[in-house]
């Protein structure tokens, strides 16, 4: 792999300030094109602005609820060099739970643009200035400022320690929690990225997810900005307009989440699939199966990462990695597979020569960081940070298993864990499977209860379009799969038009397991673990309501 050695920047500001008097493009969107001296000067008047609006005695925190406009990273770039943090607010997000998300990161100065103004109708957001970007009235605003260079206007000494962002867990499972992010975090992250994947000056980096969620700033952003890469912005993503912005915008870097590379994959093939200049995708939660597909349909090649979104624990890929591995622990992380309940680590995993996991039960088990790790806290939450920070050890969440050299396979979330017949199973497992069905755009995998006790296996399938779930094909592709366990094939299938997910692209989960297979969408059912599938009818509904009544078990269906 390329490597390139970049100069250390101990804070993001001091990167902004080296783009100063830079005349390269260094910031394109559909209508603008900006050199990096203009990303700096336009960063360094908005710090002043900033300067100007935020109270004294106040946090310096500011709210951005903004697709992704040249707004987004001036503002970020602003933040910098004022020594304040961004908090990115979730356009997604409605009512109470979006007034929530500004005024627990205290948020005293919110940008936003037109389209979301009725988003914000009624809501209780005291002491709290909102900037319309798209009004006469903003441009106005800024116009005294339009001289400023940066680092004359602070509203605190700036300093690697400082807080740079406030960026919310995606929510898919609860209140989404503030996650902190200092300038020196950030700037060494990119830093890294940019010596990992030999990132370039010459570089386009096309920023497609979402700017408020930790992807697109971290890995997309901030490389871009410690190598002196182009940055170019779609405002939100698009299957159908990707290639098109790749081609238009000369790009050769993305970075993705959650189901993104699967909608790429669902566009309908042309014969220019190929004819761009795109050359690496980084991201996460592609699959082994999807990641195949991608490189050789469009030429590209993926790297699949791992960082926790808190910084906490971080894994990465080196050119001996096995297929289907997600890599070894970055340098300084004592990364360890434990068993939640007792602590102890989990036995290496074994496969077969088919590359099949022998031993998954006892593989299986939540990667946590033993050592130091950068995790720098939520805002104002003790209780989630202490359950983060559990015996001293940081506790990502996630589950993996880890093979006698060392190498490192994701299995999902903790949450996203199966029992099933006293057998713990790992959603992420089943959906790589079933990503092979070739009938179908996408797999979800997720437990409802059992009528007795534990867990049932129920997968929510997004159909390719032409095609129908025809059970006897479904049913030769499960038989056909070599490492599918005798526990593991759905016991429900729901099919649906489209898999639900959060706004950066995740499965949304929770909406899964809260309607279980009582739904509008067709659903298919295997009565006992050996049948075939068939339709799951009123008539079978209300049998399986008297059954899980009859263990005292229908409140946690039919809520």
């Amino acid at each position: 792999m390329t490597t390139r050695t970049v100069a250390a920047a101990g804070t993001v500001a001091e990167l902004v300030q080296r783009r100063w008097g830079d005349r390269r493009t260094g910031l394109r969107s559909r209508g603008t094109v900006l050199t990096y001296h203009d990303v700096a000067a336009g960063a360094a008047a908005r710090a002043a602005l900033l300067v100007e609006l935020l109270p004294r005695g106040a946090e310096p925190h500011l709210g951005v609820l903004l697709d992704n406009t040249p707004e987004y990273p001036l503002w970020l770039g602003a933040a910098a060099l004022a020594g304040a943090a961004v908090a990115g607010i979730n356009p997604t997000r409605r009512g109470a739970e979006l007034a929530r998300d500004i005024v627990h990161t205290e948020c005293r100065v919110l940008v936003t643009q037109r389209a979301y103004l009725p988003l914000l109708e009624g809501l209780a957001l005291p002491d709290v200035r909102v900037l319309v970007t798209d009004t006469d009235a903003y441009g106005a605003l800024l116009a005294p400022y339009e001289g400023a260079k940066p680092g004359e206007a602070v509203v605190r000494p700036v300093g690697p320690a400082s807080r740079m962002l406030l960026y919310f867990t995606s929510g898919s499972t609860g209140a989404p929690k503030a996650a902190i992010c200092s300038q020196g975090r950030l700037a060494v992250a990119g830093a890294s990225l940019v010596t990992q994947l030999g990132v370039r000056r010459d570089d386009v980096h096309y920023i497609c997810m979402p700017m408020f969620h930790g992807n697109a700033v971290i890995a997309d952003w901030a490389p871009a900005l410690v190598a002196g890469a182009g940055v170019a912005l779609r405002e939100r993503f698009s299957a159908s307009g990707f290639l098109p912005d790749v081609r238009e915008f000369g790009a050769t870097y993305f970075t993705y989440v959650g189901r993104a590379v699967q909608y790429l994959l669902a566009t309908p093939e042309r014969p220019d699939d190929r004819a761009h200049g795109l050359r690496l995708g980084f991201g996460t939660e592609a699959g082994a199966v999807d990641t195949a597909r991608f490189a050789e349909r469009f030429g590209v090649r993926l790297v699949e990462g791992y960082g926790s979104s808190e910084g906490g624990a971080a894994i990465q890929r080196t050119p001996d990695t096995p297929r289907g591995a997600t890599g070894r622990a970055a340098p300084g992380d004592a990364l360890a597979v434990v068993d939640a309940e007792t602590g102890e680590d989990c036995a290496p995993a074994r496969f077969s020569e088919a590359g099949v996991l022998l031993n998954g039960a006892a593989a299986i088990g939540e990667l946590v960081n033993k050592g130091r790790n950068p995790f720098e806290g939520y805002w104002r939450n003790p209780e989630a940070e202490a359950e983060r920070r559990r015996a001293g050890w940081y506790w990502t969440g996630d589950l993996f298993y880890r093979d006698e050299a060392g190498f490192l396979y994701f299995a999902g979330r903790t949450d996203d864990r199966l029992r099933v017949d006293s057998e713990n199973l790992a959603a992420a497992v089943i959906e790589n499977i079933l990503a092979r069905w070739e009938d179908a755009t996408g797999a979800a995998v997720y437990a409802v209860p059992d009528p007795v006790a534990g867990d049932l296996v129920m997968a929510a399938l997004a159909m390719r379009e032409g095609r129908e779930f025809v059970p006897a094909r479904f049913e030769r592709f499960l038989r056909a799969q070599e490492d599918l366990g005798t526990k593991m094939p759905p016991r429900f299938v729901r099919v649906v038009r489209a898999l639900p997910t959060t706004a950066t692209n995740k499965i949304h989960r929770a909406s899964l397991r809260r309607d279980a297979f009582v739904c509008d969408d067709p659903v298919w059912w295997r009565p006992t673990p050996t049948s075939g599938y068939e339709p799951l009818t009123p008539t079978s509904l209300t049998g399986l309501r008297t059954t899980y009544e009859s263990q005292a078990r229908a409140e946690l269906i039919w809520r």
